[in-house]
């Protein structure tokens, strides 16, 4: 596994021929997420399988394609379509965006995503603001041998998240009655959900929420010195004494429902940063 001065070079200069500018803000949305894309101002789209070395989004409900444009005044790029390890893809191929939308230029990354709670105060449809993560997924995209030639190779993560827009978005929240919580979130390979035992392990180290995604990006974000917020949009409840059996086009469907609420907050914290 190489990274390349080449590889990021080209991917950059493509994307900068199709008029992605300068962008302040990069978006990652998560499963069942996607919305936000709509309300980019006079978007520029570029489609993952034409982006010179991006692997391709194979989920079914993640679309695969890059946006640019105005939202809320800032010039944005938003990722509609993530990668996951579970896709068959290594931690190179799944934070490789990040990589390509920090040369575009941005200063600060915004992340959602969907995912199980935990902790059983939480609830199906709430929101909750990552503060911390705990990194299952048995693996580092920094760990790869010329990781130096892109940063300091040891990247401290006592605050991973940035404190700053934490606080900003929980006054937000507050001031536009919005439920959002505040939490751990653990991410793990996938894609088969946990079983019980699992669901009491993972309560047992810390975790509030669960989730198939994020670390690896918010590792590489630190790495290349990217403030973040990353939000959790919770759409099951994963309580190992009586859990029920998951259905995907449910969880989709909270997702859906639950997106108004995450916009609002992106959308009036954006306008304040």
């Amino acid at each position: 596994m190489r990274l390349t001065e080449k590889q990021l070079q080209e991917s950059t200069e493509y994307l900068k021929s199709k008029g992605f500018d300068n962008p302040e803000i990069g978006i990652v949305l998560g499963t069942g997420l996607g919305k936000l894309a709509d309300e980019i101002e006079n978007p520029v789209v570029a489609h993952y399988n034409h982006i010179p070395f991006f692997p391709l989004a194979t989920v079914e409900f993640h679309t695969g394609k890059l946006l640019f444009g105005t939202f809320e005044g800032k010039k944005v790029v938003v990722m509609q379509g993530r990668f996951h390890l579970y896709e068959g893809y290594d931690l190179m191929d799944v934070t490789y965006p990040i990589r390509v939308m920090h040369r575009l230029g941005i200063q600060k990354l915004f992340i959602s995503n969907a995912a199980g709670a935990i902790n059983l105060d939480f609830k199906k449809g709430d929101m909750m603001l990552i503060e911390d993560h705990i990194n299952l997924q048995g693996g580092s995209p920094l760990a790869f041998k010329n990781v130096a030639e892109f940063g300091d190779r040891f990247v401290d993560m006592a605050e991973p998240y940035d404190a700053d827009m934490g606080k900003k978005l929980m006054t937000i929240a507050k001031k536009e009655n919005i439920s959002l919580r505040k939490g751990v979130y653990a991410s793990v390979v996938g894609p088969q959900l946990e079983t019980r035992a699992e669901y009491r392990m993972l309560k047992t180290l810390g975790a509030d929420a669960v989730g198939m995604s994020t670390v690896p990006e918010v590792i590489v974000a630190n790495h290349l010195r990217l403030p973040i917020i990353a939000v959790s949009v919770l759409t099951d409840e994963c309580d190992p004494d009586n859990l029920q059996a998951v259905n995907i086009q449910e969880i989709i469907e909270i997702a859906e429902k639950t997106e108004p609420k995450m916009v609002k907050l992106f959308r009036e914290l954006i306008k304040e940063i």
